[in-house]
């Protein structure tokens, strides 16, 4: 699964350019600083976490959530956002600790259902996965995101048809959202329907995704 934390098309910004990351580096300097004159803040911890997850620092980012939570057991932003660092550093026992006591907090809580539902999924539970995921287009139902995660481990699972379908659904609610776009025009292929499998990547082109980025899409759709 892509989503959530992660999209097939979406690299969490370790991409950005040198300048921000300079940016970045700054604000760091400048809330060590803060901290070491209010070593009890969490909003200042929560802060440099979401520096140092910006610039991929996960051991460092965890260290600051490890410090709010030790003060605060309970601080909702930092069990997320640490559940999140731990998948990272695949350290997912962790993680699902963090996602269920969030969820013990708040029961039916989007994020960490969603969380947990990927992280599900990463250690080969797709059954597991799946059930959160149903449980929650009845509950978020106009959540494309919803959609889209159970079309991903549909699709991993090569129940295509299943996937098609939620892909579909996700774009009722998503309509511009050119990732769901190809992965429905991929499980299309892959269902042997390539003339809709093209009618989507068209659109792909028309809304300014270069067609070369396509090739081997287009390829797919002429091959016999």
């Amino acid at each position: 699964m892509r989503r959530i934390f992660l999209l097939a098309s979406v690299v969490l910004s370790m991409a950005v350019s040198a300048q921000t990351k300079q940016d970045l580096k700054d604000s760091l300097e400048v809330l060590k600083e803060q901290i070491e004159f209010a070593p009890d803040s969490a909003d200042l911890h929560l802060k440099k976490a979401g520096v140092n997850v910006q610039l991929g620092q996960w051991e460092y980012a965890k260290f600051e959530y490890d410090i709010v939570l030790k003060h605060e057991p309970n601080n909702l932003a930092a069990l997320f956002y640490r559940a999140y660092v731990n998948m990272r550093m695949r350290r997912y026992t962790f993680a699902r600790a963090d996602y269920e006591r969030l969820l013990a907090i708040v029961p039916g809580n989007y994020g960490a259902q969603l969380g947990l539902a990927v992280l599900n999924q990463r250690e080969g539970r797709n059954t597991d996965a799946i059930d959160i995921l149903n449980r929650m287009t009845s509950d978020f139902p106009d959540s494309a995101e919803v959609y889209a995660a159970r079309a991903d481990i549909e699709k991993s699972m090569e129940m295509y048809e299943l996937a098609e379908l939620d892909y579909a659904e996700a774009m009722k609610r998503d309509e511009d959202n050119s990732d769901y776009i190809l992965q429905r025009a991929d499980v299309l292929i892959k269902m042997g329907r390539k003339r809709e499998a093209k009618s989507f990547l068209d659109i792909l082109v028309r809304v300014g995704v270069p067609k070369a980025s396509l090739r081997e899409y287009y390829a797919k759709c002429r091959n016999k």
